[in-house]
């Protein structure tokens, strides 16, 4: 008796579709058949052997880490306070819908089946690969100075081990004549020409930004700070630089222990008094204000940067779940999680604003702001006035590092896994490339270290990440959905769950998404305001450069579309139709099939 394995044609190339096997065995002449359908594992183009998550919780707990990062302390309560409160929940929640999860969902998706960074993913539609470069690009950008708000953090963390705080009293060497004691003087808050002894420990003790005199004088870095800024370099590196087996056990810890920390505070925000009434501030419902555009428009773009997609984060981490994995349920859990965490951490932040309204006898939109200037300045300020002062500011400045840290983290491996995946001789040497990124981004950080370092900041937070990003993501949705098409990526997560996405999914990821991001977009440009750091006015060639910075990651879409053009064989149809159409299929191109969209014939003269 003898027997062959045989494997019957699969119905398509792309990705890991089922094939039959057919067992042919003969005795005494006679052949018997049977069959059986099977699934192999999907390998990189490579054939190497992916990694993948050491458990499913190291990659919830990679994309919660990386979601839930600063903004949602320091910009998700204020927006909501200053929108109408409790009523800003109905814009947040419908963006949250139409747009933030389904966005988070496909690129999940994508990433989880194609198994490859945020350029790599693109062979599905080759001329869309360069707004993979466009994402690195701006996670890279980002990396500049979010490790600079982490440095912040460690500074002001070694500073509280101390048994009085150093931005409680006006009597050091860095305080101004402006100084105003905060124990001695209760109307500093309303006062312009006075500054607390907070406010100055984060710009002159810290910064020293009375030592410069714009971004035309940065000076030398502050060696305090390169030292922090060392060391946060020295931690993401050896988090990164064996791939997710070692950053999936980081975020344990690092995306774990936010939550312990906010509920600790909140337990003691709460019982000060005033907190209930900066509660109530937070939670007041007034409906009127959704008669407002600008509420819309804010709800809008705080969605489409608190999940955080566009950055080729979700992508890459997605890329090293296993082919199974529920990515649905996953982007339905992480997103959520997200948006409550956004919503608990504005109980814990005005809590303790309403006490510092109360203690000061001000208004609550005296001390109510966003952005560095409430986790640095006002945060500390009223921790400063509870007994046990230095331990609870050891508590909050912790828990600012583990927000910043996954995140970071997320935004790096975003770079690490699109380049090695894209340039795959990197693979072999991941340790040293890692290597080469986190001191590139260090030195570069250099800047924003300095005694000028919060003009380079403000830069470049005001241009790395802002109409880029929607544009980025603009592109990737017009991409999947409209030229590798809804249906084929249907087709794709069945293979992976079970089940197609519902109509609901399709239709966002077609038209909803897509519109909502184009006209965030148009926003952008048309409300663009040049950035400022109090009463300083950024000269027009900073202005310029930060416009550089934006189109230098927009303009991979084109630069690399027109490469892409140029390269393909054939006349202009036959490149239109080679740069539409999977790598995996060109074949049906060389056979006169377009698999999707028909050329018009009078370019085909051409």
């Amino acid at each position: 008796m003898s027997s062959v394995v045989a494997p019957a044609k699969s119905a398509s190339t792309m990705g890991p579709k089922e094939v039959e096997l057919i067992l042919v065995k003969e005795q005494n002449g006679v052949q018997f058949t049977s069959s059986t359908l099977a699934s192999p594992a999907q390998t990189p183009p490579s054939g190497e052997e992916r990694e993948t998550w050491g458990k499913k919780i190291d990659f919830l707990l990679s994309v919660i880490g990386f979601a839930v990062d600063l903004a949602n302390v320091w910009r998700f309560p204020y927006l909501c306070y200053k929108n109408g409160g409790g009523a800003f929940l109905v814009p947040y929640l419908f963006f949250m819908l139409i747009a933030g999860m389904p966005l988070f969902y496909m690129e999940l998706a994508l990433g989880q089946y194609h198994r490859e960074g945020a350029a790599g993913v693109w062979k599905i539609c080759p001329i869309f690969k360069g707004v993979g470069f466009t994402v690195i690009l701006i996670s890279l950008y980002v990396g500049f100075y979010y490790n600079v708000i982490i440095s912040w953090a460690l500074f002001y963390l070694f500073s509280s081990f101390t048994g009085d705080l150093p931005w409680v009293h006006c009597n050091n060497s860095w305080n101004s004549a402006n100084c105003s004691d905060l124990w001695s003087f209760n109307t500093t808050l309303n006062d312009t020409h006075k500054s607390t002894p907070a406010a100055e420990y984060f710009e002159r003790g810290m910064l020293h930004l009375q030592e410069s005199e714009g971004i035309h004088d940065l000076g030398l870095p502050r060696w305090q700070l390169t030292s922090c800024l060392a060391v946060v370099i020295l931690v993401l590196y050896f988090s990164l630089w064996k791939g997710v087996k070692t950053s999936g056990k980081v975020v344990w810890i690092t995306a774990t222990m936010p939550y312990v920390v906010l509920t600790v505070l909140l337990l003691r925000g709460v019982t000060l008094p005033g907190a209930m009434d900066g509660i109530k501030a937070y939670l007041s419902v007034d409906f009127l204000r959704l008669c407002e555009a600008q509420v819309w428009i804010e709800a809008a773009t705080q969605i489409c940067f608190s999940l955080g997609v566009g950055f080729g984060v979700l992508i890459a981490f997605s890329s090293y779940n296993k082919f199974s994995n529920n990515c649905y349920r996953d982007a339905i859990i992480t997103s959520s999680i997200n948006s409550l965490t956004s919503f608990f951490s504005g109980f814990v932040i005005f809590s303790y604003l309403g006490y510092m309204s109360q203690k000061h006898n001000v208004a609550l939109e005296e001390v109510a702001t966003d952005g560095p200037g409430l986790v640095f300045i006002i945060y500390p300020e009223a921790i400063a006035t509870l007994p046990g002062s230095s331990v609870w500011a050891v508590i909050f400045f912790i828990m600012l590092l583990t927000l910043g840290i996954d995140s970071a983290m997320g935004g790096m491996e975003s770079v690490i896994t699109g380049l090695i995946d894209e340039f795959r001789f990197l693979h072999r040497h991941r340790e040293l490339f890692t290597l080469l990124i986190v001191m590139s981004t260090f030195l570069i950080s250099l800047f924003c270290v300095t005694n000028g370092g919060i003009y380079v900041f403000t830069l470049l937070d005001h241009f790395a990440a802002g109409t880029s990003i929607l544009f980025g993501v603009l592109i990737e949705a017009i991409g999947i959905a409209w030229f590798y098409g809804v249906d084929r990526f249907s087709d794709d997560i069945r293979e992976m769950i079970g089940h197609r996405p519902g109509l609901y999914w399709r239709m966002c990821w077609k038209f909803v998404s897509p519109c909502f991001l184009l006209f965030m977009v148009v926003v952008s440009f048309a409300t663009f305001n040049p950035p400022n750091y109090g009463s300083y006015v950024f000269p027009m060639w900073a202005n310029m450069l930060g416009w550089c910075i934006a189109l230098s990651s927009m303009a991979m879409v084109p630069l690399y579309a027109i490469y892409k053009f140029c390269t393909l064989p054939g006349r202009f149809c036959d490149k239109a139709a080679y740069a539409i159409t999977p790598e995996t299929e060109h074949h049906r191109v060389e056979a006169g099939e377009v698999r999707q969209f028909t050329v018009n014939n009078i370019l085909c003269f051409l």
